[in-house]
C-alpha cells in the first residue's frame, strides 16, 4: 500500500513539474513574440495622387515600413548599422548609420518604445517608383548614457517619409522630421 503511495505521488509531481515547463514556456514564448513584435502601421490612402495605390502595395508598405522602424530601433539598441540594409537605403539609411557611429563614440543611445504609425499617403508616382508619405508617429524616446536615463521623452512626432520598391520590400530612402515654424 506504502508503495502504491509513492508511486501516484511520483506521477503527480512529474505531472506537476511538467505543467510548470509547459506554463513557463509558453510565457517565455509570449515575451519573445512580444519583443520581437512590430509596431503598428495604419495607412489612408484616400488623396494620393497622381496614381491610386493597389491594395498589394498598401499592405507592403505598412508591411515594410513596421519592418523598418523595428529594424532601426534594433539597429540603435545594439549600436549595429548592418541591421539597417534590409529596410532602409540612401540618406535614411547614411543618417542613421551617422548615428550609430556617434553612439558609438560617445556612448549614448537612443531607444525608441514604438506605439504606432499613421501614414498619409501624398505622393504615388504613375511609374510605381517612389511614394511620399507623413507618419504622425507615436513615440516615446529614451536617450541613454550607459544604463542611465538622461533624457525622456513621449508624443506624437512628425515625419515626411519617402520610399521607393526594392526587388522584393519597400525600402525608406528618406526620413525627414519636418521643422516647425513659429
Amino acid at each position: 500500500m506504502r508503495k502504491l503511495a509513492m508511486t501516484i505521488l511520483r506521477r503527480v509531481i512529474l505531472l506537476l513539474a511538467a505543467g510548470l515547463v509547459i506554463v513557463c514556456f509558453s510565457f517565455l514564448q509570449s515575451q519573445i513574440h512580444a519583443a520581437g513584435a512590430l509596431p503598428k502601421v495604419e495607412l489612408n490612402a484616400d488623396n494620393v495622387g497622381p496614381r491610386a495605390i493597389e491594395e498589394l502595395t498598401s499592405k507592403t508598405i505598412t508591411r515594410d515600413y513596421a519592418n523598418a522602424w523595428k529594424t532601426m530601433a534594433d539597429a540603435l539598441d545594439k549600436n549595429r548599422p548592418d541591421l539597417l540594409d534590409g529596410y532602409f537605403t540612401g540618406f535614411a539609411k547614411d543618417k542613421l548609420t551617422q548615428l550609430v557611429a556617434q553612439q558609438k563614440q560617445t556612448g549614448v543611445r537612443v531607444h525608441y518604445d514604438d506605439r504606432g504609425h499613421k501614414l498619409d499617403a501624398l505622393f504615388y508616382s504613375p511609374s510605381g517608383d517612389a511614394m511620399q508619405l507623413r507618419d504622425r508617429a507615436q513615440l516615446g524616446i529614451e536617450v541613454r548614457d550607459g544604463g542611465k536615463v538622461i533624457h525622456n521623452e513621449q508624443g506624437n512626432l512628425q515625419y515626411l517619409v519617402l520610399m521607393t520598391p526594392g526587388a522584393d520590400r519597400w525600402l525608406v530612402r528618406d526620413l525627414v522630421t519636418p521643422e516647425v515654424k513659429p
